[in-house]
């Protein structure tokens, strides 16, 4: 009975060890995981910033384009007015998709479960 009991203890022991071992490498991984993922979308964000840079040069470069043939002034105002007409336009796009969204309830999956309950009673009543 002793021997049982040492080797029960051990197994314990061993088994405890094993969970925190198991335990420390995973946080490890994770935090190195961690670490990329942070790194990946600080670099994500400044590919964004930088495009959002590009754009903005674009759109200037529309304007001295466009102030060789009118004031600068009428220029500036036509290209900021072309834009908000796009904003505008893309904004009213992006609320019907978040209205057709909403409420997120899986009304699909709701109707399907609805559809098997009614077969399962079907069948209980024969």
């Amino acid at each position: 009975m002793n021997d049982t009991h040492r080797l029960v203890n051990d197994l314990a022991e061993q088994v405890s060890r094993l969970v925190r071992d198991e335990l420390r490498l995973a946080r490890l991984e994770l935090t190195r995981k961690g670490r990329r993922a942070g790194f990946g979308a600080g670099l994500f964000g400044t590919a964004g910033l930088l495009a959002f840079f590009g754009g903005a040069t674009l759109v200037a470069a529309v304007v001295l384009l466009l102030s060789q043939v009118m004031p600068a002034w009428a220029a500036a105002a036509i290209v900021a007015v072309v834009l908000f007409v796009v904003a505008a336009v893309i904004g009213l796009i992006g609320r019907k998709q978040v209205r057709q969204a909403t409420p997120p309830v899986p009304s699909e999956a709701i109707a399907s479960v609805k559809a098997d309950i009614d077969v399962v009673k079907e069948s209980v009543r024969r």
